[in-house]
């Protein structure tokens, strides 16, 4: 309809502007009608123009609206008024575009400026890391912590440590490490984690760090007092009785010395000493195998790693454990899921920690009926491997959960207090950890993630 009444006006224009173009010819043919002629030829001259412009109304209003979303100009208006009731909603949709488009660049100039707002006002230190090898200081947090110094390119990192420098250089997007940062001769700790992020079809790395200082510090002082508690406790007991025996046993030398002198028959009291002797050579025995552990802990190699099949590992852990107790042989059960999964670790160091919860697993089962002992490989919700040995034992109370990793704590008597120190250093090692809960119908589960 709205097409059909633009057809119509144009058509009413072009007769119109042919009756002017006849009536100008014909005056021009008739003698004396010059008047007559300029009047005609002026009229067709103005139809014409109207004519044209009335045409190229529409595009030129379809180009202004083009030219207004190219350069963000949202506060034009287009009047096709007078074209027909169709150019009329043409140009109010038009309109009704560009209202759109400024409303939607409100929301995103809205929802920028909230994002920025978040980002400078977070605690952690965030810097983004061009392919330039240029540095931008994202927040607050980030331009605090580096204080007044500028820092505009990778070199500029070097004088917060050539450590510090070389790790957000080489850092992996996905992967998280502790870093040392230097500043005003002061050391921090930091934990730096690296994203790569792609903008306008360049990758940039966004690294987030994190002072944990104080938390090292806390947990490293804690640490030490529960290694110094076990520590005096083990060397006490040994040296304890070895000074006692030692002076014991310097008296009956001097006792024999003068027995002997007299003539005196020696014995009885020869015995005593021979004892003593031997009881001071048995306890510098166990301190001797005490430093002995301590140097196992402390000297751990470097992990070798390789792609391990669990239930390969799993079935070799079971046949061991079940050589050293045929009777618990029965009572363990292992399974992986999916079938094949795999895990990138040193057999030679994970090995012996499965083994050796294994074992806790048989002895803390000795006494229960129905034993059950479990072995389980999976992937956990963020794609981590993780292995879970559990129980169904009298678990560990909780005022001991905390000290079973500590080196040389243990409440089973002869036992080293080695084992689950050991399997939290392995971890480490392999850049996981070690976590031990109770199971929820009883029995310890420790949970070694990847």
């Amino acid at each position: 309809m709205a097409y059909r009444r633009f057809s119509l006006r144009l058509a009413a224009r072009l007769l119109l502007i042919a009756a002017t173009t006849l009536a100008t010819v014909w005056f021009v043919l008739q003698p004396g009608l010059h008047g007559l002629t300029l009047i005609a030829a002026t009229v067709t001259v103005l139809l014409s123009s109207e004519l044209w412009f009335y045409i190229n109304r529409g595009n030129r209003e379809l180009a202004r609206f083009l030219d207004a979303l190219r350069h963000g100009d949202f506060s034009q208006r287009f009047g096709l008024r007078g074209l027909g009731s169709g150019f009329d909603e043409l140009g109010e949709t038009l309109g009704g575009v560009l209202d759109q488009q400024q409303q939607q660049r409100e929301q995103r100039e809205t929802a920028n400026r909230r994002l920025r707002a978040l980002i400078e006002h977070i605690p952690v230190p965030l810097l983004t890391v061009h392919g330039d090898q240029s540095i931008t200081l994202q927040n607050n947090a980030a331009r605090r912590l580096f204080g007044a110094g500028k820092v505009v390119r990778l070199a500029d990192l070097l004088r917060y440590g050539s450590g510090f420098h070389r790790a957000v250089l080489e850092a992996v997007p996905g992967h998280r490490e502790l870093v040392t940062f230097t500043v005003e001769d002061i050391e921090y700790r930091l934990t730096m984690a690296t994203t790569e992020i792609v903008i306008g079809g360049h990758a940039e790395r966004l690294v987030s760090l994190q002072d944990i200082q104080t938390e090292l510090d806390e947990t490293q002082a804690q640490a030490w007092q529960d290694l110094v508690k076990v520590l005096t406790h083990e060397i006490m007991n040994s040296i304890t009785p070895i000074t006692s025996l030692a002076t014991t046993a310097g008296d009956l030398v001097e006792d024999l010395r003068g027995r002997n002198d007299r003539g005196e028959p020696l014995g009885e009291d020869l015995e005593d000493l021979h004892d003593a002797v031997k009881t001071v050579a048995r306890r510098s025995g166990s301190l001797v195998q005490f430093v002995d552990s301590y140097r196992q802990i402390t000297r751990l190699a470097p992990p070798e790693r390789r792609r391990i099949r669990l239930d390969e590992m799993f079935e070799s852990a079971a046949r061991l454990a079940g050589a050293e107790w045929p009777d618990s042989a029965s009572r363990m059960q292992w399974s992986v899921e999916p079938p094949g999964l795999d895990v990138f670790a040193d057999r030679d160091l994970l090995e012996p920690v499965l083994l050796n919860l294994l074992r806790n697993a048989m002895l803390a089962t000795t006494d229960v009926d129905d034993a059950q002992i479990q072995m389980l490989g999976r992937l956990n919700r963020r794609g981590h491997v993780t292995i879970v040995v559990s129980d169904n034992g009298p678990g560990v109370p909780d005022e001991l959960a905390r000290k079973v990793f500590v080196p040389f704590f243990t409440t089973r008597k002869g036992g080293s207090g080695v084992g689950l120190a050991l399997a939290r250093q392995v971890m480490i090692a392999h850049k996981g950890f070690i976590r031990l809960d109770q199971n929820q119908h009883g029995g310890a589960r420790f949970t070694l993630i990847f």
